[in-house]
């Protein structure tokens, strides 16, 4: 039977198993042999890793043909207006592709766990949190997206991958769940 793996991802680790350079990877929380994730987060991102030890299923997860929904809390530079959130549902140009359509709504800050090291705070600049749903996975997409209608990204943190979900799950803790 395959195994299915839920990860909180910490901020500053590598979404793979080696490094040669010596910097955090999945290897240092996740000590279960034959496992790899299905999709992945950057190293300045935060939150749910899902990893498994069945192809085909580290497949349906991933591939944009199947359209897994991602969840998203992004903390972004600023208060987007509506011009700003509406550009985000209807897609962006990034790298010269159009993303698709993403669902988008301010939010009251997540209670999350403290980060390490912490987002820089600058008194001077406001910032909002974004809930961003996705059906793509392209490369930095969120941060690139952000970007695009003027809003840097500061902290990323994914919380669902289809009906996977991060609940309760302390950073750098994983679970297995039943695929």
């Amino acid at each position: 039977m395959a195994r299915l793996l839920l990860l909180n991802k910490p901020f500053g680790v590598l979404c793979q198993f080696t490094d040669g350079a010596g910097r955090p990877t999945l290897a240092d929380f996740v000590d279960v042999p034959g496992v790899y994730p299905a999709g992945r987060l950057d190293r300045d991102s935060e939150g749910l890793v899902v990893l498994t030890d069945d192809g085909a299923l580290q497949h349906r997860l991933s591939h944009p043909r199947f359209a897994k929904e991602k969840r998203y809390w992004v903390q972004v530079e600023r208060i987007p207006d509506e011009t700003a959130l509406q550009s985000l549902r209807d897609g962006v140009l990034v790298k010269g592709v159009r993303t698709r359509p993403a669902r988008v709504r301010r939010i009251s800050p997540p209670e999350l766990w403290p980060r390490d090291p912490p987002v820089r705070f600058r008194k001077s600049v406001l910032d909002c949190w974004l809930e961003l749903r996705l059906k793509e996975g392209m490369n930095r997409q969120v941060r690139r997206m952000t970007a695009a209608v003027g809003h840097p990204t500061l902290r990323l943190v994914r919380f669902q991958v289809g009906e996977h979900g991060i609940d309760d799950l302390p950073s750098g803790e994983w679970r297995e769940v039943t695929p």
